[in-house]
């Protein structure tokens, strides 16, 4: 299959609402390249190494980036995009050098290019993340390590929100229990979870080629008998009780199931939400209240929020 990079060169004040006018045209997300970045300082507290390209950035402005599929439809919904984007300016948005371009990639030059940039990363206290094409020794007797190929499914692991999530995987799974995993993309939450002594767990993904992934990775870390992969509109229909229900995901999707997944959990059971932007974490703390859920603990990596509620 092949898609399209659809690159809008913008100023920061326009990051927003152009990521809005993308995802609202059938873009899943979107990439923010801001030269900001090559000097911006980040916080290490596993190990981390960022490596940018400065070729990579607009010497001024930013770079919106979002990827569509080179079908018929395209001409039609870039069209729509360039008059939407154009329409900003009504609203005295500054569009900067408002050009917009296109380039072609196939589907699996897309899934291997950024391999060379995606290296063993230490993200817990006990959890180190390895691509299947990297040779990793373990530092530690109790290290426990994770071989992922995401392929086209989100999730190398390395994101703030998967290190938050496992970070809390890690704290409060116990041995023998039962883990829902909802968005599953990669399975990295449901192969760590395996990994951390849960019994069995539950992996469901609305995206088909996120639960190949699940299966497949879960298969190359040897806990394929343990994760019970699914393709499935986050936890409807779903009747499987859980001591645990982990959710990496927008917070927007997030308030739609909050009951749901109180309904899935044991009594006691934890709900681990990521995902959740800075100004985002009210609305889905007060959701998850007004659930029936009680706060057990809030945590933040860079401008990303993850909050643990038990049931």
């Amino acid at each position: 299959m092949k898609w399209s990079e659809l690159c809008i060169h913008t100023t920061n004040e326009a990051i927003e609402p152009i990521s809005n006018i993308l995802h609202e045209a059938g873009a899943s997300g979107v990439v923010i390249e801001d030269p900001s970045d090559l000097v911006k300082e980040r916080e290490s507290f596993y190990g981390e190494i960022y490596d940018l390209n400065p070729n990579d950035y607009p010497e001024e402005g930013v770079f919106v980036k979002a990827y569509l599929p080179a079908n018929s439809f395209l001409a039609e919904s870039v069209d729509e995009i360039k008059q939407a984007v154009n329409n900003l300016l009504l609203y005295d948005i500054d569009l900067g050098t408002n050009q917009l371009t296109l380039n072609e990639i196939n589907e699996e030059d897309w899934a291997t290019a950024w391999k060379k940039y995606y290296k063993p990363v230490k993200i817990s206290e006990k959890v180190t993340i390895t691509p299947t094409w990297e040779e990793y020794k373990p530092v530690s007797s109790d290290e426990i390590i994770i071989e992922l190929d995401p392929g086209m499914a989100f999730g190398t692991g390395t994101h703030p929100t998967t290190v938050l999530s496992i970070q809390a995987l890690e704290r409060f799974i116990s041995k023998d229990q039962t883990i829902i995993d909802v968005g599953s993309g990669s399975g990295v939450l449901s192969i760590a979870s395996a990994l951390l002594g849960a019994k069995e767990v539950y992996a469901f993904d609305l995206d088909e080629i996120a639960v190949e992934s699940t299966i497949s990775n879960a298969k190359l870390n040897k806990v394929d008998n343990k994760i019970h992969a699914k393709q499935n509109s986050l936890l409807d229909n779903v009747n499987q009780q859980a001591d645990v229900i982990v959710s990496n995901i927008l917070a927007e999707i997030i308030m739609q199931f909050e009951k749901t997944a109180y309904d899935c959990l044991k009594p006691g059971g934890l709900f681990i939400t990521s995902g959740i932007i800075q100004g985002k974490k009210q609305q889905v703390k007060d959701a998850l209240i007004n659930a029936g859920f009680e706060i057990v603990e809030v945590n933040q990596m860079e401008d990303w929020i993850a909050i643990i509620a038990k049931k």
